[in-house]
């Protein structure tokens, strides 16, 4: 049954005493202590660490060790609840095989029921070894209702009772991508009007059901209302398709189970009130398998002894189940298709949601709740929010862009469900700009999207990018489905233009943008093997490219600052993730880039965010930490994980950075001049 109110109350304060302060937060008011206190200095405050909860929502047993590793580990090993939700049994054909060998009879026909359970054994044994280290640790499984009138089955794990597993059991596609009506995409389309459940051989759970598409919906918003989680997890709903073949460039049930689970956080979020704020982040799939690696060789070697226990390579029958206890599908490959080497978010992975706006006041933007947040820092340095903006379906992720009069834009894409069709459902760019400075927000206006109506994934955008001119105008950029660049213009009378063509393929992640000394605008974005740029040789001048910089390949996430006479560029270096920049200066002859500078020690995966020679990133423990070039050896760590990536901005008196904590609150450090040990704390008790 749900939490009450009293209930979740009593275990929060319990998990995030002494450092969170989460309960305030989660009701959107102060206690009335907090609210006679008086301020403290910012270094009275505690430290960062990490808090909150984590659910996870994938299609398949695997999905998580595969796509959503270290993040899942590393959450596990920090003590925040975590639970992990499976829509589907992963019965595939119910062969449990290696390198085409089957465990049992090879004359026996194949058994769905028993190759799903020992998928479960498997992930079982994976948590158990992630969150205690003892792969044997026992689990009590048991049987819940779900909201949409069938049954899943809940693991709770015995030494560590917040490491739970729900499983939904419902039938997958048996496919990657073939046309397999009776899947959950199927059911999101309308071709069956329910799908069935495939239980398990071992399950409690007893009894056959069927769902609807808001059944299923209103399920897994009935797991998000019993955990309460700060933030969720979820595969990506709209991974597009390679070139011309059509084909998805990840499996069906990734895409459409990701679907059902953003339907399901704007269910929850508009049903349930009373509960904490949450954020979103979602998780690039097969895909990976096509990009340099993200992750450095111990990291992703300890990813792979999980999968490892996972695929029980073994074959030591610890588990005592006649189903197997793990996928042996997998133990004769546990990297997968490089996938164990790499992960990456497929939103919220760019650095621009922090920005200056009037003399001294900042401003950060996040999604929350599935609306746009905001935290203002007046020139006092207190920091105030979050606010929401007005409007829903707004993707994880937001850019800014600072108008020349000090009035900030806001820009994120908008997903689209539609009410009567499935091709209804599309992303489009929207944004909202302030009517004065350090003034309120207009209304989103939308700019629409360069794809045609989404009926089968061609909502595959990245998030825009925006840059201002002299007059206040808007330019923005953003990928294509089709991996090109695509801008949209705004015209004197405050219109845009329809989204012309820039040019450019393969590209990937989200593109970035500044501006050099001289006024000529920089975009650049990366490819599988380099960085393409479009720069203006004059100010004002037509954007000329895609031009190849001849940088070596990057781990895909990018971050651009105007330095000089140029724009410097950070990112990460493959299988290893140590951080590199490189100066390109634009020009009306070919660009100039200089030599590859690395920053001092072994670092983490993901987006960068820079100020000046102050560098705030995922530092070799997953945890948010900061560096220097020309500065520190390494990576300075903190105590604290996070969501999406982090954001920073330099000042007279050193730079401000800021990262949104799996708490789901704003997170801070000021750095002076000499980096120092900065210790990250909460920006508003």
């Amino acid at each position: 049954m749900p939490l009450t109110r009293r209930r979740f109350a009593a275990l929060l304060g319990v998990l995030t005493a002494g450092s969170t302060g989460v309960l305030a937060f989660a009701s959107g008011q102060q206690t009335p202590a907090e609210a006679t206190q008086e301020k403290s200095a910012v270094a009275a405050l505690p430290a960062s660490t990490t808090a909150g909860s984590v659910v996870q929502v994938v299609a398949h047993p695997d999905d998580d060790l595969f796509f959503m590793n270290p993040d899942l580990s590393r959450s596990l090993l920090s003590g925040v609840p975590v639970t992990t939700a499976y829509l589907t049994s992963g019965e595939a054909d119910g062969r449990n095989e290696a390198r085409g060998a089957t465990i049992r009879d090879p004359e026996q026909p194949a058994d769905r029921t028993h190759y799903a359970e020992a998928r479960q054994n498997g992930i079982r044994s994976a948590y158990a070894q992630m969150a205690t280290g003892d792969r044997t640790s026992a689990w009590k499984r048991t049987v819940i209702p779900t909201a949409g009138g069938g049954q899943a089955e809940l693991d709770i794990l015995m030494a560590k009772p917040h490491v739970n597993l729900v499983w939904f059991q419902l039938r997958e596609a048996r496919s990657t991508g073939a046309d397999t009506p009776d899947s959950l995409r199927g059911l999101w389309n309308g071709r069956i009007p329910a799908l069935g459940a495939q239980l398990t051989s071992g399950t409690p759970v007893k009894k056959q059901f069927a769902y609807t598409k808001d059944q299923l919906i209103q399920s897994i918003a009935g797991v998000l209302a019993r955990y309460r989680p700060t933030t969720i997890r979820m595969q990506d709903p709209t991974p597009g398709r390679y070139g011309e073949t059509g084909r998805f460039t990840d499996h069906q049930d990734h895409m459409y189970g990701a679907r059902f689970v953003q339907a399901a956080s704007a269910a929850y979020a508009a049903q349930y009130t009373d509960r904490p704020r949450f954020s979103v982040q979602s998780y690039l799939g097969y895909h990976n398998s096509s990009l340099p690696h993200a992750l450095d060789p111990q990291t992703a070697e300890t990813k792979t002894d999980y999968l490892r226990t996972y695929a029980w390579q073994d074959h030591q029958d610890y588990c005592g189940s006649p189903s197997g206890c793990g996928d042996r599908k997998v133990a004769g490959n546990p990297t997968g298709r490089n996938w164990a080497q790499s992960m990456r978010y497929t939103r919220a992975d760019h650095s621009s949601w922090l920005v200056e706006g009037t003399a001294g006041r900042l401003w950060a933007f996040a999604t929350l709740d599935g609306q746009t947040a905001y935290w203002t820092r007046n020139p006092g340095g207190d920091w105030t929010g979050p606010a929401l903006l007005p409007g829903t379906g707004i993707d994880p992720g937001a850019t800014t862009a600072r108008l020349p009069d000090g009035r900030i834009a806001v820009l994120a894409t908008r997903t689209v469900f539609g009410t009567a069709r499935p091709e209804e459902y599309r992303r489009e760019v929207v944004y909202a700009v302030q009517s004065a400075p350090d003034g309120p927000f207009g209304p989103w206006q939308s700019l629409g999207t360069p794809e045609r109506g989404d009926d089968e994934g061609t909502s595959a955008i990245s998030a825009p990018v925006a840059a201002v001119d002299a007059a206040g105008r808007l330019t923005v950029y953003l990928r294509d489905s089709r991996r090109t660049l695509r801008a949209t213009a705004q015209q004197p009378d405050g219109r845009f233009s329809t989204w012309g063509r820039l040019g450019g393929e393969d590209l990937q992640s989200d593109p970035v943008t500044a501006v050099d000394s001289a006024g000529r605008r920089h975009v650049y974005a990366t490819t599988t093997t380099s960085v393409l740029a479009w720069t203006q040789p004059a100010p004002g001048a037509p954007l000329a490219g895609p031009q190849p910089t001849g940088l070596p390949a990057t781990t895909v996430p990018l971050s651009a600052a105007p330095e000089g006479a140029g724009v410097r560029l950070y990112f990460r270096r493959p299988d290893s993730g140590v951080v590199r920049s490189a100066l390109v200066t634009a020009g009306p002859g070919k660009l100039q880039v200089s030599s590859v500078a690395e920053a001092g020690g072994r670092a983490g995966y993901g987006a960068l965010g820079v100020a000046g020679r102050h560098i705030a990133g995922r530092a070799d423990n997953g945890t948010v930490g900061t560096t220097g070039l020309g500065g520190p050896p390494a990576w300075t760590e903190s105590g604290m994980l996070y969501a999406g990536a982090p954001a920073a901005v330099l000042e007279p008196a050193g730079s401000t950075m800021a990262v949104v904590g799996l708490d789901a609150q704003l997170h801070t450090t000021t750095t002076a001049a000499d980096p120092g040990r900065p210790t990250w704390r909460r920006a508003v008790r």
